[in-house]
């Protein structure tokens, strides 16, 4: 934007008064007496029919100014809400392209999903895609970011919010990057631009829904979400589970890790990125399932806490059975039954959960299988009871 291009009004609403009232500050541009404006996200058209500054009536007022605003026309306005200039509204979208800041001494994780926090809110976000990472103005490829880098990417959001790029109005053309439990800040961005497909794809209603699909099959639909370490007994009792399922009979599906790398996420490899991505699209295809009225099963170590919490948001309150098949590294690595640890103390195998690479133990599973002191037939059967009871 030129520098001889006057800033938009723009005016963030504090507190809605009445339907024609608002308190607010004005972010950018000025605003004057009979203004034509427009409300963000609502759409509706009104003018300024007067405005009030300090307790005392003005007819114009300039950015940063704490204003009162009547409207002539009663409009819908919500605290973080904005009126804009008629001729030149705000943006207001689920997806946008950005310059991003990376502050944490953790990598960026595309995929990962994080807090997202502008001047009028925050929300849910996903880095969807990193586009390259800049060196000056030099652009390098990379699927990550490190600590006090800069790139450029795509991040998608779970519900849209209000903005601007940053050559438009700063102050909605920023935000900050959170980590979801602590709060920690990670990053600081500048939006460049909305991405266009996200005005574009709508959802498309449809007549029969999840109900009517699990009504036909009289059962309740369920994700059971089976994590622990390689070796574990995960895809052991899952396979057990499913087959007492089948002899009750539930209409059930089991997506199991390797099975799901020789199809879906083959591209994938092991990298902590590629294992956020791996469950993304595991518990966006558990949901579609779901949705179809099955109890899916799922058996992935799934090692991010921040992944498997991720997928629980997918689905309503109930409906996820985060499981914990709780076995020692010390017990896995006498199993071993692929051989795998062996491999990866040898040095033949990176990035190898317990080993080069992480675990993140669930704090909050709903139940918690020892499969030192259980059988495979008991560790099934306490999933079952506990499928019967949430059902009873």
């Amino acid at each position: 934007m030129s520098k001889d291009t006057p800033d938009p009004m723009r005016f963030l609403v504090r507190k809605v008064d009445s339907a024609n009232r608002v308190d607010g500050i004005l972010l950018s541009g000025s605003i004057k007496h009979g203004d034509s404006v427009i409300t963000v996200p609502s759409g509706q058209q009104t003018s300024v029919m007067a405005l009030e500054q300090n307790g005392n009536k003005v007819t114009s007022a300039e950015a940063e100014a704490n204003l009162s605003i009547d409207l002539t026309y009663s409009v819908k306005l919500l605290e973080g809400d904005v009126i804009a200039c008629a001729e030149n509204t705000a943006e207001y979208a689920d997806q946008f392209e950005a310059s991003i800041d990376w502050l944490a001494n953790e990598e960026l994780l595309p995929g990962r999903s994080y807090r997202l926090q502008t001047i009028t809110g925050s929300v849910d976000a996903v880095g969807s895609r990193l586009k390259y990472r800049l060196e000056g103005e030099q652009q390098i490829a990379a699927n990550t970011l490190q600590c006090n880098e800069r790139g450029v990417g795509n991040i998608a959001l779970t519900s849209p919010i209000i903005f601007d790029p940053v050559l438009t109005c700063g102050k909605l053309g920023r935000f900050q990057m959170l980590d979801k439990t602590s709060g920690e800040c990670l990053a600081e961005g500048e939006i460049r631009h909305g991405l266009r497909r996200a005005s574009n794809i709508h959802w498309q209603a449809l007549d029969v829904d999840k109900d009517s699909r699990a009504a036909i099959k009289n059962q309740t639909p369920r994700i059971i979400w089976m994590t622990g370490l390689s070796g574990s007994g995960k895809s052991t009792i899952a396979n057990l589970l499913e087959k007492k399922l089948l002899a009750q009979s539930h209409h059930s599906y089991l997506l199991d890790g390797d099975n799901v790398r020789h199809g879906l996420n083959k591209d994938l490899g092991f990298t902590a990125a590629d294992r956020v991505e791996n469950i993304r699209r595991v518990a966006e295809t558990a949901k579609l399932m779901l949705d179809a009225g099955l109890i899916v099963i799922t058996s992935f170590i799934s090692p991010f806490r921040a992944e498997r919490d991720m997928a629980r948001t997918l689905f309503a309150q109930g409906e996820f059975i985060e499981v914990f098949v709780d076995t020692s590294l010390e017990v896995c690595e006498q199993r071993d039954p692929k051989g795998l640890y062996s491999k990866a103390r040898a040095g033949e195998i990176r990035n190898f959960t317990g080993i080069d690479s992480p675990y993140e133990p669930p704090e909050h599973p709903e139940l918690v299988l020892d499969t030192v002191n259980l059988s495979v037939e008991e560790a099934a059967d306490r999933i079952i009871d506990y499928l019967q009871k949430q059902t009873t």
